[in-house]
């Protein structure tokens, strides 16, 4: 990134580098998407592996997520380079996370526990590669523009990128994958592809992206995580969006099994990807607009409200049928494309308001701990689903064997996909009425005083 010059008002930032970023998100959604969507059922339905094992083999890499995202957080903060302190990582990223991300699904032809050993070592090699990226990636839209609405359009383009890979990665994987070890293979191989297109596609577009201000890192990573604690906004959209990922992860991971036991048809699960993401390409634009009217927090509790609402109808769904069921997906999409555009755009405003306050660039800690928790959290979603029908008596098996699953089972897919998020959802909706970060406050944010020894 180069340095923009001092102006009175921010300037817009140009079309090509909201392109350029925005291109990126294809990596963000993908390797959220794929493995929260098929990983679990991959490892339960193709390779034999115990259910509870299983969970424990997505959620493991993820976990490690907690300790690598802050210091590359930190390590990015602290660089200096041609490129800017980011772009550098995620050229790094590039070149690791699509070949492990490819071998993650076209590895040798084992089952049960070695293949979950195998399975488990690739995706942590994965999601270093994905933390090396994703980090630096997330702290560069504060650093492009110090407006409160300019960072929400920019996200926008964001956003519009991120339904198109989830349509792809929702949609077209599961198709590939087609229930076979040689179609997950080849899903791998494809997806591997985007992912490193998409990749160098952003490193190169954000070339020319403005970095505002001249603030300084922080000097250790202790007191970048004191600072981070310090920040009530950060606290509070950290615990929100944890609850709306973790729903939103269980709600994924339990999806393919929802397609293939509920509604009796594997296909499915591409079908209800598409109910899912398909209302954010189109409710884009009117989130945008309600965050203006209502203020990002009174559109955050109203799209948490419609995903509760929408979850807690799909319970019915075993007496409704298929239509049903993708219609109450439509309104659980509505309201997940407004948690995932103001999400994002109200961590933007929470590093901005930190480094007004402090005089300090700490973006990439705070984007640090948000992806490192994000990634657990939806990890924690596919740890939950295969607790839950472990509980319920889930029957592990591979094509060559199927099975017929007791009524335990069944049920306990119901929880997953319907009353478990509807209850996380929730929390989430009232921990964002405890978030009080405004355009008002942004705009008034001056560095604080402090005292020797204390933190910013």
């Amino acid at each position: 990134m180069i340095p923009s010059t001092a102006a009175p008002r921010p300037q817009a930032v140009s079309r090509g580098v909201r392109l350029g970023y925005g291109v990126g998100s294809f990596c963000t959604a993908t390797f959220s998407a794929i493995p929260g969507l098929l990983l679990l059922f991959y490892l339960t339905n193709i390779l034999a592996v115990p259910a509870w094992l299983a969970g424990v083999v997505v959620f493991a890499p993820k976990a490690w997520d907690l300790v690598i995202n802050p210091l590359v957080g930190q390590w990015s903060d602290r660089t200096v380079s041609r490129w800017g302190p980011r772009r550098p990582w995620l050229l790094g990223g590039a070149i690791i996370l699509p070949i492990a991300f490819a071998l993650t699904f076209a590895g040798p032809p084992l089952t049960g526990t070695p293949a979950a050993l195998f399975v488990g070592a690739f995706f942590l090699i994965a999601a270093t590669g994905y933390a090396l990226y994703e980090v630096p990636f997330k702290a560069m839209p504060a650093e492009m523009t110090d407006d409160y609405h300019e960072r929400t359009s920019l996200l926008q383009w964001r956003m519009i990128f991120v339904a198109l890979a989830v349509a792809l990665s929702g949609i077209i994987a599961p198709a590939i994958a087609s229930h076979s070890l040689d179609g997950y293979r080849m899903m791998g191989i494809i997806f591997a592809a985007v992912l490193l297109v998409s990749m160098l596609a952003s490193f190169f577009g954000t070339a020319r992206a403005p970095l505002t201000g001249s603030s300084e890192p922080e000097a250790t990573l202790r007191a970048q995580l004191a600072a981070a604690k310090a920040s009530r906004p950060f606290l509070w959209l950290l615990g929100l969006s944890s609850a709306q990922t973790l729903a939103a992860g269980v709600m994924l991971a339990s999806a393919p099994y929802f397609a293939s036991y509920t509604l009796d048809n594997p296909a499915a699960t591409s079908t209800l990807f598409a109910a899912l993401v398909g209302p954010m390409l189109i409710t884009m634009p009117l989130w945008v607009w309600l965050a203006r009217k209502m203020d990002k927090r009174g559109a955050m509790i109203l799209s948490g409200a419609l995903f509760m609402i929408g979850a807690l109808l799909a319970a019915l769904t075993p007496a409704f049928g298929a239509l049903y069921a993708h219609l109450v997906t439509l309104i659980i999409g509505v309201g997940y494309a407004g948690l995932q555009l103001l999400q994002f755009s109200m961590l933007a405003d929470v590093i901005a308001h930190d480094s007004a306050r402090s005089g300090k660039r700490r973006g990439g800690v705070f984007t640090g701990l948000w992806t490192a928790v994000e990634s657990a959290v939806t990890a924690l979603g596919a740890l939950v689903v295969g607790a839950v029908l472990g509980a319920g008596g889930f029957i592990s098996s591979d094509p060559e064997h199927p099975v017929t699953q007791p009524g335990s089972a069944l049920t306990a897919i119901i929880l997953t996909q319907a009353v478990i998020p509807a209850v996380i959802i929730l929390t989430g909706i009232l921990m964002t009425l405890k978030y009080r970060l405004t355009a008002t406050d942004l705009a008034g944010a001056t560095p604080q005083v402090m005292s020797p020894g204390a933190s910013a």
